[in-house]
């Protein structure tokens, strides 16, 4: 079986992925890391990759194929590994190969890194006022549409393609205690609740996109659209977060690598320092693993900066203030 073509084992990997149902997102990403090794294998072997057999795939071998990604950052490596390492493990099950080899390459470590939330006491409130009196650099403003699109994110958490999968069905259960189905990463499902406020801004966005486009709106139709009437694009979205975090006067205060993002870390920080646990915003944001939500905890639980408080040092350095 080691005579098998990887370009034939690596469209198996994804055949047997179907019954997982993974966003187009995930498994684009899983096609990026396997052929950017792919093409590395194929220059440190000296063929073309439609003839490369998993037996011509050494340790030694993808060593260097690896070391070609080197330059790349470590959360890139690190996520082409795992990518990597799933494909062998599916060909030891399949009885392709004997063993992973993938143990014998180095992963780098990822430190664990900062919620990239945005910064600024006043920041939601000032992007909350720009979106409500619209953008003045937009063509056609439809700050309803606009508003409704930033407290969804700010007060759901939602990642933004879990956003532009919302559909008019999305949203149930009766006024005042109504919550919004999100499909997650994984296809997995969960519910976020709505409070009356919300409930609000997004019925009066509803009430301005039947004026602006009359006729019956279909439970399966998106909830979120653009001018145009029809459904908001990536790139549409992340184009309005944007201006509205510009005119807002707030784009420094939002980390590098974040944008819709960046709204998602701010809701899950501003619940763990409200008092939220790791459980409870683990099913909020639908995470797999509650380590990856532990890090909102760790960085803003009261119970840690309340201990952290009892250092006399800040009692000694309260008195030295105090002074004259």
């Amino acid at each position: 079986m080691a005579s098998a073509y990887l370009d034939e084992v690596i469209d198996e990997f994804f055949l047997a992925r179907l019954p997982k149902k993974h966003s187009e997102h995930t498994l684009a990403a899983y096609r990026r890391d396997l052929d950017t090794i792919a093409k590395a294998l194929a220059e440190v072997l000296g063929k073309d990759r439609s003839k490369i057999k998993m037996a011509d795939l050494p340790v030694k071998v993808l060593r260097r194929g690896f070391a070609m990604i080197s330059h790349q950052s470590e959360a890139t490596i690190s996520r082409t590994w795992s990518t990597w390492n799933q494909l062998f493990t599916f060909t030891v099950a399949e009885g392709i190969l004997d063993g992973n080899p993938m143990a014998a390459i180095e992963k780098p470590r990822i430190p664990k890194s900062r919620p990239k939330a945005i910064t600024g006491d006043d920041s939601v409130t000032l992007l909350l006022r720009t979106a409500a009196a619209g953008r003045s650099t937009a063509r056609d403003p439809w700050p309803e549409r606009d508003l409704a699109v930033v407290v969804t994110l700010i007060t759901c958490g939602l990642r933004l393609s879990e956003l532009l999968d919302l559909t008019m069905r999305s949203i149930d259960g009766p006024p005042g205690d109504r919550v919004i189905g999100v499909r997650g990463k994984g296809n997995k499902e969960r519910t976020v609740p709505i409070e009356p406020e919300v409930e609000t801004v997004i019925a009066t966005y509803i009430e301005t996109r039947l004026t602006r486009f009359p006729g019956r709106i279909s439970a399966d139709a998106p909830l979120f659209v653009a001018n145009s009437g029809e459904v908001m694009k990536r790139g549409g979205l992340q184009y309005m977060i944007e201006m509205l975090y510009r005119e807002a006067g707030i784009r420094t205060r939002v980390p590098a690598g974040a944008l819709v993002h960046a709204l998602r870390h701010t809701f899950a920080t501003s619940l763990a320092r409200n008092g939220a646990n790791g459980t409870e915003l683990q099913r909020l944001l639908g995470h797999e693993s509650l380590a990856t939500t532990q890090r909102y905890v760790d960085a803003t639980a009261r119970e840690v900066r309340m201990a952290a408080r009892t250092n006399d040092a800040y009692k000694s350095l309260t008195e030295v203030l105090a002074s004259p």
